[in-house]
């Protein structure tokens, strides 16, 4: 059975009060995980590694291979850069002993590196380490929101992804926000999430829908344009990823800016197709989304009553989840408002 969330659903840390929707909203995330850039061929070396991972050996070696990371040697660091890497994906409590370890400056410096390959091994040894809720003070705190922004910018493909889940994970810490926000992180997500590939986007997604629960971010972001590749992204059902550009969307289109390019973009069609033919979900977000445009603009409700929202919004009233049934008549009850009259002083 369906329940509901209202004032108090929450997401990665971020609580909504400005929309209602079903307790399965964060399925249309998933979280970025550790890392998923494959495996390396195995040699001497790694087996000592896949050796130490099987048992509890692995003090000595991650000790070991934090003095390597600052050998004068960039293929020492880029071993030890791996295999700490490794460590910290294939065994969580070797992610507090390699922080401990004081790994954490040292490869936050490799991030820096004009080595792509050891930049990618030293921002996903970071998104590794990352993953431990008691790393991520730690990890801001020692400067690792500038690098991973560098990264997101001149990384390698991989690195760019990784840059943007270890974003992510910082930015589960609220106080973070704001800091990544300033680094110049937004304009930079939302260029991979036009430009990367499937799991650019996701992650890019993923990270820009917990960032923007801040409005100086929000801002930011409709800055960059993101409103163009989001209405792209939601127009192509075979993308994959309308639910998520439809929730990085919602967050946004309580600004005032947001609507406006949104509607620029040509983002009302958009909407009301998904209306006639997305998923219960999707239908359910794009509601919300209709709803937050047109609430004081006639304008906006002109626009989407001329689209030909009222049909599939009726049928949805009658056969959507009970979320959709009546965000579906609210809406139809605005569209329906007689829009003669003042209606500049009720537009945007």
């Amino acid at each position: 059975m369906e329940t509901e969330v209202h004032t108090n659903y929450s997401y990665m840390g971020r609580n909504f009060s400005n929309i209602t929707l079903s307790n399965d909203d964060s399925a249309a995330f998933s979280d970025c995980n550790s890392d998923r850039s494959g495996e390396f061929p195995t040699t001497s070396a790694t087996r000592r590694l896949l050796l130490a991972c099987a048992t509890e050996s692995s003090d000595d070696l991650i000790q070991q291979l934090v003095s390597d990371l600052d050998s004068d040697s960039i293929e020492d660091q880029k071993q030890a850069a791996m295999e700490l890497r490794l460590l910290a994906k294939n065994k969580p409590e070797n992610r507090v002993k390699i922080a401990r370890a004081g790994a954490i400056r040292p490869l936050i410096s490799l991030i820096s590196s004009a080595d792509p390959e050891l930049q990618e091994h030293g921002v996903t040894a970071i998104l590794n380490l990352s993953l431990c809720d008691e790393n991520k003070e730690v990890l801001a705190a020692s400067g690792a929101i500038r690098p991973l922004v560098r990264a997101l910018k001149v990384g390698t493909p991989t690195g760019k992804e990784n840059a943007a889940c270890a974003l992510l994970r910082l930015s589960q810490l609220e106080e973070n926000k704001a800091a990544i926000g300033r680094s110049g992180a937004i304009p930079l997500l939302v260029d991979l999430l036009e430009t990367g590939n499937f799991r650019g986007q996701k992650d890019a997604s993923t990270a820009l829908y917990s960032l923007c629960s801040l409005k100086e971010n929000k801002v930011r972001a409709v800055q960059a344009g993101i409103m163009k590749p989001l209405v792209e992204l939601m127009a192509d059902f075979e993308s994959n990823m309308v639910d998520k550009a439809a929730f990085v969307m919602s967050v946004l289109t309580p600004l005032k800016e947001a609507r406006a390019a949104l509607v620029e973009e040509g983002g009302i069609p958009v909407l009301v197709e998904i209306i006639e033919i997305g998923s219960q979900r999707q239908k359910e977000i794009a509601v919300v989304i209709l709803l937050q445009i047109c609430d004081d603009s006639v304008v906006y409700r002109t626009m989407v009553a001329r689209e030909g929202a009222i049909p599939p919004l009726v049928a949805l009233s009658q056969s959507g989840t009970k979320r959709a049934k009546q965000k579906a008549e609210t809406l139809i009850e605005l569209l329906r408002r007689p829009r003669s009259g003042n209606a500049a002083a009720s537009s945007d």
